[in-house]
């Protein structure tokens, strides 16, 4: 299925959420930010070389801002919001500040009731929270081929997560990348290498204005 494809239309909407930047931590502050991506082939890299990974790419454009952070890669193909909360003990160590989670791409491809993605999201959160780590949430949304119903329960759990969970959201992880051939693999569903970079850049405000804001709790 080409959910890239599909998702061509629901793009400007996301984009539109989407925060503003705010300062972001000093730069050359003492200890760095450790922070663990929990999420699936999207942001893992899948068929990429390892250095061409979300993680070590937003990693690399953190720094080259001054902002220290030790970043861990804990995304797994295939994975859904229920295999993530399955593995988040292990996956997510003792010592972590910040993650963010990116999950849900598999569940909207293989139309997993939508109150099961949901309550998998929100047991994520809550134990992250419970555990004193903050949490960025990052959004997908469904493709219109399981109809529209399907598509707004679906879409709308992030949103609500967000709001009722209090923690900051980036709408739509592959804004600007969905849809476009010559920014994803042959599959059409996963990020090139230039892909991945355009994620790292529309996706870094609101990375800068999370860590400005947990930099703040730590200080």
């Amino acid at each position: 299925m080409h959910i890239l494809v599909l998702l061509m239309g629901l793009m400007t909407a996301a984009s539109a959420q989407t925060p503003g930047p705010e300062k972001g931590p000093a730069a050359g502050s003492a200890k760095p930010v450790k922070m663990v991506v929990l999420g699936d082939s999207l942001s893992a890299g899948y068929g990429l070389p390892g250095p061409a990974a979300f993680p070590v790419r937003l990693q690399k454009a953190l720094e080259a801002k001054g902002i220290k952070v030790e970043m861990t890669n804990a995304g797994l193909s295939g994975d859904t919001a229920s295999g993530g909360r399955e593995r988040l003990d292990w996956s997510v160590p003792d010592g972590t500040d910040a993650v963010i989670v990116e999950l849900g791409a598999n569940d909207a491809l293989r139309g997993i009731d939508p109150a099961v993605t949901r309550a998998a999201l929100s047991d994520i959160i809550t134990k992250l929270q419970a555990r004193k780590i903050a949490v960025l949430l990052c959004g997908m949304l469904a493709p219109p081929n399981y109809g529209s119903d399907y598509a707004a329960k679906f879409n709308a759990i992030y949103p609500d997560l967000s709001k009722s969970l209090g923690v900051p959201l980036y709408p739509f992880f592959l804004d600007g990348v969905a849809a476009d051939a010559k920014l994803n693999q042959a599959d059409g569903m996963h990020p090139t290498a230039a892909g991945v970079d355009i994620v790292v850049n529309n996706m870094l405000p609101t990375v800068e204005a999370f860590l400005g804001a947990l930099s703040g709790q730590r200080s």
